[in-house]
């Protein structure tokens, strides 16, 4: 059987530059916060920090840097627009020295934070953890800069969100069912480049993001690139024990798990590993 035939490709737009998931792609994190997870206050107000991070970003074959200032760990502190704008500023300005040649997304979920990322640095991408739940001005401003907007799920907000997830009707079937709806009202307004995330982790417990990852090839049919962000998070670390710096062998398994089941873009901290799940799962299935 050709595999070829059997998977469905899409075009991101990026300012002009496309970006095709004919092969996975792969995002790399770079936070500019003091309490991320995972690498929190590595890179917050170092410059040279910054710099070193983009360019290994870009050197280890990352198509994309995603790029965030607001920890959405479960429980993390609130940070102001004003601070936020501050140290993406600060980031964006030395990437675009540094790799001026990269596409590069914005991890936000305000409206005015994305419009001055696109305004005034360029930006390709802005990727919303709140679905545009958090700012009601989210959808209309995609739609004004005309970007490419990642769509995640997430049951509560980063404060309360793994409080105590529920999902009366099914975890998958109502990440399906948000996603649509909010795909609906995203086109409505003319937003075209729509990035699908399900959100592993957020507003979900251990057994709903593996039932998310075991029946992930449902969320080809809404028609979009799905992007999968489980790097070295608690689904991983919490079922084998250990801590998110012991986590990336569980990652990598479960990216080539992700990509099996069509996952179109991985968002990692790991990018060599990352990519090479990705060479490998690709020659698996006939892809060049």
């Amino acid at each position: 059987m050709d595999t070829k035939q059997l998977r469905q490709y899409y075009t991101i737009n990026c300012s002009g530059r496309l970006l095709t998931t004919e092969r996975p792609l792969v995002m790399g994190i770079l936070n500019v916060t003091p309490d991320s997870f995972y690498d929190g206050g590595q890179y917050i107000d170092s410059e040279s920090m910054i710099r070193k991070r983009a360019a290994e970003i870009v050197s280890e074959g990352a198509d994309i840097i995603d790029l965030g200032a607001y920890s959405s760990r479960p429980g993390a502190d609130d940070v102001s627009e004003d601070e936020e704008w501050r140290r993406l500023a600060t980031a964006l300005k030395v990437i675009r020295e540094e790799v001026p040649e990269a596409v590069v997304s914005v991890d936000t979920f305000r409206a005015g934070v994305a419009k001055r990322s696109v305004l005034e640095y360029g930006v390709d991408i802005i990727n919303d953890i709140s679905g545009g739940e958090l700012d009601s001005e989210m959808f209309d401003t995609v739609a004004e800069l005309n970007v490419p907007y990642i769509l995640m799920h997430m049951q509560g907000k980063p404060s309360d969100m793994q409080v105590s997830p529920k999902y009366a009707n099914g975890v998958c079937a109502e990440v399906l069912s948000y996603l649509s709806v909010r795909m609906s009202e995203l086109r409505s307004r003319g937003v075209n480049d729509i990035i699908v995330d399900p959100g592993f982790g957020f507003g979900k417990t251990l057994e709903d993001n593996y039932e998310l990852l075991s029946r992930l090839e449902e969320f080809r049919l809404l028609e979009a690139p799905l992007l999968v962000g489980v790097s070295r998070k608690s689904m991983i670390y919490k079922l084998l024990g250990g801590t998110p710096a012991e986590a990336l062998n569980g990652t990598s398994v479960i990216n080539a798990l992700a990509l099996d089941k069509g996952a179109d873009i991985l968002r990692v901290h790991d990018v060599r590993e990352a990519v090479e799940a990705a060479r490998i799962v690709s020659y698996m299935k006939g892809l060049k």
